[in-house]
C-alpha cells in the first residue's frame, strides 16, 4: 500500500481494499465461471484490523456457493507489515460477495455449480445458503414493508 491509499486516520483507506476485495473476487467469479462475472452485492464486509502504509497486501478468494446464474465468493484479506517481516500475515478483512455470471448481452447466464471438497468447503457452502436467505427474507420484508 503507498501513501495515494492513505484516509485522514493515517492507514489506508477501506474504498481502496473494498475495491481491491471487489477485483479478486471478480477474478474468482469469472474463472469459475467461464466468463463474464458481474457484483450483484456485498453482503458483508468487516474490516478487523487497520492496514498501514507500505504493508504487502494479499487476498485470497474462493468461490463458497452457486446457484443457477449467480455465486457467492469469499474473500479473505491479509497484511504482511513492513517492518516485521518474521511475523506471520494479519487478517485485515474479510468479506462475501455475490456475482452473477452474465453473457455477452448482459443476461444472466447459467454458472457451472460448485462441488464442495472438503469439511472446510463444506462449512463455507452451507453458511452462504444462510446468507442468502438472510439477503432474501430482508428483500421480502421490504418489499412488504414498502407495498403497505
Amino acid at each position: 500500500m503507498t501513501a495515494v491509499d492513505v484516509n485522514l486516520y493515517g492507514t489506508v483507506h477501506g474504498g481502496v481494499l473494498m475495491k481491491f476485495v471487489d477485483d479478486v473476487a471478480g477474478a474468482a467469479a469469472a474463472r469459475h465461471s467461464g466468463g463474464t462475472a458481474v457484483t450483484a452485492s456485498i453482503d458483508e464486509i468487516v474490516f478487523s484490523e487497520p492496514v498501514r502504509v507500505g504493508d504487502l497486501v494479499h487476498a485470497h478468494a474462493q468461490v463458497n456457493w452457486t446457484g443457477s446464474t449467480s455465486m457467492e465468493v469469499g474473500v479473505r484479506v491479509v497484511a504482511e507489515r513492513w517492518d516485521s517481516a518474521e511475523d506471520e500475515p494479519v487478517r485485515v478483512a474479510t468479506a462475501y460477495l455475490v456475482f452473477v455470471g452474465v453473457d455477452v448481452g448482459g443476461a444472466p447466464r447459467p454458472v457451472r455449480p460448485v462441488l464442495p471438497e472438503t469439511p472446510d468447503d463444506e462449512r463455507r457452502f452451507r453458511e452462504a445458503e444462510i446468507r442468502r436467505a438472510h439477503r432474501l427474507a430482508r428483500r421480502r420484508a421490504i418489499q412488504a414493508h414498502r407495498a403497505t
